[in-house]
């Protein structure tokens, strides 16, 4: 198969180190023989756009800036092609010799990749397409790392720790009960990370709750209570995916996204009026 040139995108929520997968590509594929290196503002709408930018020349100096820089240094984009757009996108890809597809971001983003590789056979395009891991969760299909989650622990773990510390210094005259909210729609990773904020057992985070184990309503408030009267104050982190024992989500909006998601948060507001 002819190398042609290669395109990628960056998708889904920005993370601490969307960037660094950017450069670690970069890097990476200048040492191929690509005809070019292109990249696509905010992913898929760009390349239906044939929005482009030249990443083949980059110095070294540009490359660590883009690195330390927050949020998607191409845009980022929440889009699941249709048929149509796989078909549009591939027609574009053809016009311009791009062969090899690579897609930045989580299982979404793993899933519009496969969507766009599959879409391409189908059309008889000879092409490939690759999945960069990024998102914070730490759950994606076949992958034993996220480089985002070693950021989002740390952040949670230090979070919960400052919290407790604040929280255990007024138990007395005020707030007894703090809730953390965290991201996690099905894997418990980044709620699992609080934990680290306790150095012996007993310390705060007092509970956690996963989105993998059912929610009981009156055994939580026991616990609440059991824990405040033992140690003045309660400290819990919440996934925002934590449901029922019947599957739905004790927390969320009607709300969908692009990929039909139920838009979720709101479990703190939802614990306060217990």
């Amino acid at each position: 198969m002819p190398q042609g040139k290669a395109v990628i995108g960056q998708s889904g929520g920005p993370t601490a180190v969307i960037n660094r997968s950017l450069v670690g590509f970069i890097k990476e594929a200048t040492k191929s023989d690509f005809d070019d290196i292109l990249g696509a503002k905010h992913g898929l709408e760009g390349m239906l756009r044939e929005d482009f930018v030249d990443l083949s020349n980059l110095s070294e100096a540009q490359l660590y800036g883009i690195g330390k820089t927050p949020a998607a240094a191409l845009g980022s984009v929440r889009k699941k092609p249709t048929d149509s757009d796989i078909e549009n996108l591939v027609s574009i890809f053809e016009s311009q010799n791009i062969r090899n597809f690579f897609y930045i971001g989580g299982n979404d983003s793993a899933e519009t990749a496969n969507l766009v590789s599959e879409g391409a056979k189908s059309i008889g395009y000879d092409m490939k397409a690759f999945h960069i891991p990024k998102t914070i969760d730490n759950d994606l299909t076949v992958t034993d790392n996220c480089p985002g989650f070693g950021s989002v622990a740390k952040y949670v773990a230090i979070s919960a720790k400052e919290a407790s510390l604040d929280i255990k210094s007024m138990c007395k005259t005020s707030t007894k009960v703090f809730v953390l909210e965290v991201m996690g729609r099905h894997a418990g990773w980044i709620a699992a990370s609080g934990g680290l904020a306790a150095s012996r057992k007993g310390e705060a985070p007092h509970i956690i709750l996963f989105p993998e184990i059912p929610f009981y309503r009156e055994a939580f408030i026991e616990r609440i209570e059991t824990t405040v009267r033992q140690k003045g104050y309660c400290v819990i982190v919440a996934s925002e995916g934590i449901r029922y024992s019947d599957g739905a989500h004790i927390s969320g909006s009607m709300q969908r996204d692009a990929f039909g998601h139920q838009q979720l948060g709101g479990v703190g507001d939802f614990f306060a009026g217990f």
